[in-house]
């Protein structure tokens, strides 16, 4: 295994959007459900100089990047829940060797989360 591995030290649910029921008129209801649990490791998203002490002076840092082991059916505008907390899945991206291990996930803290 990578030493990376010995990072994932959160524990993260990834959620999407989907049809959990339809009524007796035929209506959609639609939520927010888990699709996996996963061990993640957790770090701020890198952001320019000039935007990160900009950010520094207005809030707390929003971005935070969680690289877990590699899935494919993670997509932008699914949710993190981390320790309570929602975020927004922003960007997807594989490890940058492109070798299928890693999944790098940049979330943005909902404001409502």
């Amino acid at each position: 295994m990578k030493p990376f591995v010995n990072d994932l030290n959160r524990r993260i649910t990834i959620q999407h959007y989907t049809t959990v029921e339809v009524d007796d008129e035929g209506i959609a209801r639609k939520d927010w459900v888990p699709l996996a649990t996963v061990w993640a490791a957790k770090s701020y998203a890198a952001t320019g100089a000039r935007e990160y002490f900009q950010a520094a002076a207005i809030n707390a840092e929003k971005r935070i990047q969680y690289r877990i082991r590699y899935r494919k059916d993670i997509l932008p505008k699914m949710r993190v829940v981390d320790d309570g907390k929602t975020l927004e899945i922003i960007t997807v991206m594989e490890d940058i060797n492109s070798d299928r291990t890693v999944t790098q996930i940049i979330a943005e803290m909902l404001e409502d989360g």
